[in-house]
């Protein structure tokens, strides 16, 4: 077989190929969560979230905004744990420069959850303070 061949091979379309694809991604998170406790706080968190939106009765806009910030924290803390296991498996020994990688890659988690946090507050803090002003 030739180059452009295993390339077209490749690049064709199958939907075997895309189930296989979902499959992993699904058993990727199986592993963040069974391996990740900050996964678990997140995962309490979004559940926390999505039955205080829906009690509340928030906007399609508003559920579109809490579910972006959800998505983001999620995919921080699966590439935060990505980078943490790769660098420890291309350095198992301590060095300063993998240190400092790990501990970008667990300040974008930090910010992802801050935003969601700030994101959380702005959409269901007014509707829950005005369902408390009407009891």
């Amino acid at each position: 077989m030739t180059r452009r061949e295993a390339v077209s091979r490749r690049e064709s379309f199958s939907w075997a190929a895309r189930g296989r694809s979902f499959r992993h991604a699904f058993r990727g998170l199986a592993v963040l969560l069974a391996t990740q406790h900050n996964a678990w706080i997140h995962a309490g968190v979004t559940l926390l979230v999505v039955g205080l939106a829906a009690a509340l009765g928030v906007s399609r806009l508003e559920w579109g905004l809490l579910v972006l910030a959800i998505a983001l924290v999620w995919s921080a803390e699966g590439l935060n744990t990505a980078v943490e296991w790769l660098c420890d498996v291309v350095s198992p020994e301590q060095h300063p420069l993998v240190g400092r990688a790990k501990d970008v890659a667990a300040a974008s988690v930090l910010l992802a959850a801050a935003g969601a946090a700030l994101t959380g507050l702005l959409v269901l803090l007014p509707r829950l303070l005005e369902r408390l002003g009407a009891c």
